[in-house]
């Protein structure tokens, strides 16, 4: 009985490994292509993007979010300097919440690992609710 169990778990491991290696080129080609567009887009464009329309605001900021993902743990310190240069806070957190959510970089690889209806489905979700969000934090800070 452990024998057999034990077979199975290295069959496992020998089918993750394999897939592994066939998606490992495309993560690597996504994590270069998203350093690119972070060291490409200077830190000014964005204080010339948000003019502090309520509306526009956080809207741009979920798009550009979305297409210049990235790590949760520096969204802390770009947020903070986004904010340090008066982007409006609604921005800020749509921005990150898109950041860090929605992956239209990476979305032609997720479609071919995770098949096209739910990687549009699962986008098209974090993007609205990063809008959604980003409203209801606004909101809820301005009753405090």
């Amino acid at each position: 009985m452990f024998k057999m169990e034990l077979l199975r778990v290295k069959k496992s491991f020998i089918k993750t490994l394999e897939s592994l290696k066939q998606i490992l080129p495309m993560i690597l080609g996504i994590i270069l292509l998203v350093a690119l567009f972070i060291t490409a887009v200077p830190e000014s464009f964005y204080n010339s993007i948000f003019v502090g329309n309520k509306i526009l605001d956080p809207l741009l900021g979920a798009i550009i979010g979305s297409i210049a993902i990235g790590q949760p743990i520096t969204s802390y310190i770009i947020g903070g300097e986004l904010l340090d240069h008066g982007v409006s806070l609604i921005a800020v957190v749509a921005f990150i919440l898109a950041w860090v959510s929605v992956g239209t970089i990476q979305l032609p690889a997720e479609s071919m690992v995770f098949g096209k209806r739910f990687a549009i489905v699962r986008n098209s979700t974090s993007f609205v609710s990063a809008l959604i969000i980003a409203i209801l934090v606004t909101l809820t800070l301005s009753f405090l």
